[in-house]
Formats: structure tokens, sequence, C-alpha cells
């Protein structure tokens, strides 16, 4: 029986905008209908996966239940405005998160070096000292700012800058166009853009950039990816303009996400804070709990290749599966107290990075960057508090808080 209420606030902006509704629903769906055929007005039909368990046996199988032709929810008059921009394909980018198979084996393959642990280890002293960086900028504010705008945006966004080799000028431009592109339908964030937009002016952006490196190539990201070939061919124009758009995006707005949505928590759970404080041995552990609560990353879609069965439910080759992560990371089969924030929660099987072949190339780098910037934190900051009313971005995607006031006292005798 269809409850299209139910299906419509799944597929709504606004439910992510209100975590006491999303994790409502998902609580409803996790026990009442886990694996759920969603009819949403203005949206084709798709099966909401809201158990841990099925979302790994989802994701395992990353032959049968394949990233094309669906990634993300939209809704059918936009997909079709999607088809006639692009010439009948169905996605503005065709990046790794719309790839399957050899396709995706060999365009991870041009990247996947950079954002292993021992490259990424390489850099840690620069990704150390731009936390130190937004650390000063967070002290030198006084007593109070909105940590989100003013300090969570920044920071990894000038790392995936350093990786990419952008020039520090750029950053205000990159972050409107970010903010834009995950912007839901949240009027605050997109102010006057759009998805398209957006996407257009990503591509514009690098394009620039892409002519600049292979003329002049350093030692950096971009200049790979400009001149990058796949079976001895020169990466197409599409292919390369997504791989950007990917990186600069998902690679600072996840992370902007869980650094504030973490620090919202250790504001509400003050002993959690002071367990930091007195242990900061945890700070990786935290940084796990943190990425958990939050799951910046609502859902990535999966259709099937044949017939499959599923808790039950007979799911058709064709149709389409939406991952449901922030209800995976509240399942009650999997974690103990899942809505209780924990910093040191073992273990801690999250899905905040995806799993399988499909997982997040970003996942060290994003750890690293989330735990360098918490240790600057603890180490010079003695306590928050709210200084206003939080709210979050509207968007069912990527997103997280889109305000944070504070206030903050600093570490008398900080040790830095």
């Amino acid at each position: 029986m269809i409850d299209r209420e139910l299906d419509n606030a799944l597929a709504s902006n606004r439910t992510y905008g209100n975590l006491d509704v999303q994790h409502a629903l998902f609580t409803r769906l996790r026990s009442e209908d886990p694996v759920h055929w969603t009819e949403p007005d203005g949206f084709r039909p798709f099966w909401a996966v809201t158990r841990h368990a099925d979302v790994l046996e989802i994701e395992r199988q990353h032959e049968r239940f394949l990233n094309a032709p669906r990634s993300k929810l939209f809704s059918i008059e936009f997909e079709d405005q999607v088809r006639t921009l692009m010439q009948g394909r169905p996605h503005l980018v065709r990046g790794l998160p719309q790839m399957d198979g050899d396709d995706h084996r060999k365009y991870r393959a041009l990247t996947q070096a950079w954002f292993q642990p021992k490259q990424v280890k390489l850099i840690e002293g620069r990704i150390g000292a731009l936390a130190k960086r937004a650390v000063d900028d967070l002290l030198e504010r006084g007593a109070t700012c909105d940590f989100y705008r003013d300090i969570a945006v920044w920071y990894p966004l000038r790392v995936i800058m350093m990786i990419l080799g952008l020039p520090e000028a750029d950053e205000d431009r990159l972050l409107r166009i970010t903010q834009a592109y995950f912007g839901g339908s949240d009027p605050e964030v997109q102010k006057g853009s759009d998805l398209i937009r957006a996407t257009q002016d990503y591509v514009a952006y690098f394009d620039g950039v892409s002519e600049d490196r292979r003329r002049n190539p350093t030692d950096d990201v971009t200049t790979l990816i400009a001149n990058a070939t796949i079976d001895g061919e020169p990466i197409g124009h599409h292919e390369a303009s997504s791989y950007y758009v990917a990186l600069a995006s998902a690679g600072h707005d996840t992370t902007s996400a869980t650094a504030a949505g973490g620090l919202l928590e250790l504001i509400r759970n003050p002993d959690e804070w002071r367990k930091l404080k007195a242990h900061p041995e945890l700070v990786p552990s935290a940084v796990d709990e943190m990425v958990r609560w939050v799951s910046p990353v609502k859902h990535f879609f999966r259709t099937a290749t044949e017939d499959y069965t599923l808790r039950g439910r007979e799911i058709k080759a064709g149709q389409h599966l939406m991952m449901c992560y922030p209800s995976a990371n509240r399942d009650e089969d999997v974690f103990a107290e899942p809505f209780r924030f924990k910093v040191d929660r073992n273990p801690n099987r999250h899905l905040g990075f995806g799993f399988g072949a499909h997982v997040c190339l970003g996942m060290f780098m994003a750890k690293m960057e989330l735990q360098a910037l918490l240790r600057e934190l603890l180490a010079r900051v003695e306590a928050f508090e709210l200084d206003g009313e939080p709210a979050w971005v509207e968007t069912s995607f990527v997103g997280g808080l889109k305000r944070l006031p504070v206030r903050f006292r600093r570490q008398e005798t900080a040790t830095v």
C-alpha cells in the first residue's frame, strides 16, 4: 500500500533540513518497511533501503547493482531538463559516482594514489598548518562566531585547493559555486543560483585551469587530470570536467558539514568534549563518530541489473534503489544507543564513506583533516557553547549545518 505522505517526505529537501523529522521518518521505515517501494509525486519510483545490513548487501555487489544510469534523487522535470541540455545524456557530470566496471576502475586509478594513506601522510604537515590557521581565525574573532560560515567552510576548501593547486584568490568563487551545487532547494544557500548554473560555473572555471596545466604542468592533481589518458587516448572534456567538479565540491563540502555537525554534538554533550580534552588519543574514534552522526552524504542510488530478493522484497531488473546513509548509520541492529553521540564508540561500522568498490576516494584525507582540526580546537579552546539556534541545509543529497552560532573561551595555557 502506497503512503503518499511518507513517500513525498522521503523525497523532500525540507525533510533533511529538520533532523527530528528526518530521523523519525527513517526510524519508522527501519521498523515497519526497511526496503520500501517509494512513489513520490513528481519523481520516478525507487526502493528506499534503510537498514545497515541491506545497504552493505547492495554495495558489496557492484556488478549487480550499478551507479548508472541513476545516481541521485532528482525530479522528473529536472531530469528532463538535463537530458535536453546534455543532448540525451542523463547526467550533468560523469564522474566516479556515475561510473561502473572498467570505466570506474580506470578513472579512479588516475588519482587514487594521491588519496591513499602513504601520500596523505606526506602532506600531513601542510594540512596541520591549515588547521592551525583555521583556529587562529577562530580565536581572532574574540568570543563568538558562526562556526560553520566563518571556520568550517574555509578549512576543507583550502585543503582541497592545495591538493588541486588552485590559487587562494579563487576561494570565494569556488565556495559560492559549491554552496549552490549542494544547496538543494534552500534559498539561503543557493542565493539565486541552481545546480545547472553551478555545474556550468564549475566547468567554465576548470576549463581555464586545465588549459593552463597543459601548457604549464605542476605537481598537483589538476595537472594529473588535465594531462591524463585512458587506454592511450586523452581524457574527454566531459569526463575531465566531471572529475574536477567531484573533487572540488564533495572534496570539501562533506568535511565542512562533518566538522560543524560534530562540534555541535560536542557542545550538546559537554562530557564528551571533556573526555576528549582528557584523552586526546580518542580523536580518531571521535572523528568516526562525527561522520556517523552527521552522515553528510544522505544517499546514492544503485540500479539492479537483474531480479533480486532483498529482505523478502522482489526487486526487478532496471529498478532503482536509494541507499539511505543517515538511516543505516542509526540502525539499532548495528549501533548500541544509536542516538547517543559517543567519542569512544567502538566498534563503529558506519557507512559515512560508503562501502566497497565505490567507497569515498578521499576518505583518508577527510579523516586526517578532521583529526587535525579537532586536535587544534581541543588544545586551544577551553569550551564552546551555543550562541543561537543552529540550522541545517534543506537538501536530500549532500549537506549539513548552514548556521552554527557559538560562543567560546580560549584555553589559558594552550599547548599547540
